[in-house]
């Protein structure tokens, strides 16, 4: 159950658990930070696993990160760290009351989100191509050909994973979307709107590491 309450000049919902709304922003806060911590847990078991192959065959993985389509990757980069700029602006909007330019932008981000998620699966298709799937799609014609494989396993299956993550974000975008047009947030109310901000921005840093450990260690290969 939940009972309106007056804030500013608008009326918001607060739950009965909550004695007000300072109260009920702050437990989604934390609730947001605890979510986080629990994939940050997951991303790291699996850099964790990542690393010590990566220790145990350095050359073999760099064989498999000469096959990234480097300029796909930076292109890909560029367009997270500009939306990481846009969510900011569709957040400061919202804290200000602009809910105009906080549709805006949150329209300019979820663009930017599909415009990636594009690029990504274009990637995917090239690896299909090259016969770079793990599994029964997989060729290497080399003397480490397995530990190539797992490079390409690891590879599939955290950004795999982030084009997930990044899908929820684009969804959570829409929500808040539909709400700033129904007139859900203003200067007074925008905790929804910082939280898909914080997830939106968590996606994105993990990029940088994906970018990072699959992209650039066989530059010197090319």
């Amino acid at each position: 159950m939940s009972e309106p309450v007056l804030v500013g000049n608008q009326l918001l919902e607060l739950r009965e658990q909550f004695e007000n709304p300072e109260q009920q922003r702050e437990t989604a806060s934390i609730g947001m930070w605890v979510f986080l911590i629990t994939e940050v847990m997951m991303f790291g078991g699996l850099f964790t696993a990542f690393t010590v192959y990566r220790l145990s065959n350095p050359a073999a993985f760099n064989e498999g990160s000469k096959e990234m389509t480097i300029v796909l990757g930076a292109i890909n980069t560029a367009l997270l760290i500009l939306s990481s700029f846009t969510m900011a602006l569709a957040v400061y909007s919202s804290s200000i009351g602009k809910t105009k330019l906080l549709a805006i932008f949150l329209i300019i981000t979820m663009i930017i989100g599909l415009c990636f998620l594009g690029i990504k699966f274009t990637e995917y298709y090239l690896h299909y191509q090259d016969h770079k799937v793990p599994g029964f799609w997989f060729e290497y014609h080399g003397p480490s050909a397995r530990q190539v494989q797992m490079f390409f396993v690891f590879y599939f299956i955290l950004t795999g994973l982030h084009v997930i993550h990044m899908t929820i974000g684009i969804g959570i975008l829409l929500v808040m979307l539909y709400r700033t047009l129904l007139g859900s947030f203003s200067a007074t109310y925008h905790t929804a709107v910082d939280l898909a901000g914080i997830y939106w921005s968590f996606v994105d840093i993990i990029w940088i590491f994906l970018y990072a450990i699959f992209y650039i260690p066989g530059l010197h290969l090319k």
